[in-house]
């Protein structure tokens, strides 16, 4: 009977996303493991293009600069994801800005942020559901004001259901890492955080993802060499950086202040992986015992940090690789935020039983 007909959820490619400043594809893999399809990627590096593609290799271009594509040129979606880059707002008051008849809102507030970007494309494409991130700090960023002026525009102006939370990778990889996700849905849902299955933070450690250095593993590339994979020498660091890091850590100890190297060993957990590691590598080295000098993470123990697969591949320089790893994601982490989302994109993408009853008449 028609009546008793009930919707469904799509199988396979369950949802549709869009992937913007996408970096080397830390969101994209949360939301392919979610189900998702991604029908659209912007990232403007040439080299992350380059992980990306080798990576996900979609039969179609990374698009670049996000600023110069008209929104008419992105396909439908139905969740967007982005991990854009913090800028600071200016803001000024409505009702002056209605007085002098010029526009206001995210049109006005935004412009020319990176953010603005966003809000123009959930403006147009209205998509199910989004997922930003960014660092801790964007709440607190000029006095809270730029943080107030984006949730204002996603939830009063753009009329989504808005959720926040700091979450920290430790509680999926050994490293202290705080990001603030933004999650929305176009109509009210019934998600929640405490949904989400967080590990004790900490219980994972640095010997998860260094080279075990005994041979079981296979030597690989440059970053590992000969039958037992010994992590090559070039990591090291020279004896002149590791005094100049020693002295420097000294010198702001003796003044009070809480600057210096951070030092770890297989049983401890690590800093935050920043986008400058590859100068100095000062706020992760390994420590190779008493008396020898410590080294670097390889690009490789970086991908691992960030929560990649060992399949994932790594096909830029050093420098390159430690800039990528260091402006990602940690990709557990978003892999269960996607996994307590998708229920609720999936019921606002089900159709209902008086669609379903049209669909048979």
């Amino acid at each position: 009977m028609l009546a008793e007909l009930k919707p469904t959820a799509p199988s396979d490619n369950q949802f549709t996303f869009i992937d913007l400043f996408a970096g080397i594809g830390g969101l994209r893999s949360a939301f392919d493991q979610a189900g998702g399809r991604c029908v659209f990627t912007s990232e403007w590096d040439r080299f992350a293009q380059l992980t990306y593609q080798a990576n996900f290799p979609d039969n179609r271009p990374v698009e670049g600069d996000i600023t110069k594509i008209d929104v008419d040129d992105i396909p439908d979606h139905d969740v967007l994801v982005a991990g854009f880059p913090c800028q600071p707002f200016s803001i000024a008051g409505v009702s002056k800005k209605n007085s002098l008849g010029r526009k206001h809102g995210f049109l006005d507030e935004t412009q020319g942020t990176l953010f603005f970007d966003v809000a123009r494309i959930i403006s147009a494409h209205r998509p199910a559901a989004f997922l930003l991130e960014n660092v801790k700090n964007l709440k607190s960023h000029d006095k809270g004001r730029t943080f107030e002026v984006i949730l204002r525009t996603l939830r009063d102006e753009l009329g989504y259901d808005i959720h926040t939370k700091i979450i920290d990778a430790k509680h999926f990889l050994p490293q202290h890492r705080e990001r603030i996700v933004i999650v929305g849905f176009r109509e009210e849902t019934g998600f929640s955080w405490a949904d989400m299955n967080l590990p004790e933070a900490g219980s994972v450690n640095m010997k998860s993802i260094l080279h075990p250095e005994n041979g079981s593993e296979k030597a690989e590339h440059h970053y590992t060499l000969g039958h037992d994979a010994l992590v090559n020498e070039k990591y090291t660091l020279s004896n002149k950086l590791w005094d100049y890091l020693q002295g420097y850590a000294a010198k702001h100890k003796a003044a009070g202040n809480g600057f210096g190297y951070g030092l770890v060993g297989p049983e401890d957990t690590c800093r935050t992986l920043s986008a400058r590691y590859y100068k100095d590598g000062s706020e992760i080295l390994i420590s190779r015992g008493e008396g020898k000098n410590p080294r670097r993470l390889t690009p490789r123990e970086c991908a691992r940090l960030m929560g990649f697969p060992e399949t994932f591949r790594i096909p830029v320089s050093d420098t390159q690789a430690y800039k990528q790893f260091g402006n990602s994601v940690a990709v557990p982490v978003f892999t269960e935020v996607a996994q307590v989302m998708k229920p609720h994109i999936l019921q606002h993408l089900a159709p209902t039983e008086s669609t379903q009853l049209l669909r048979y008449a």
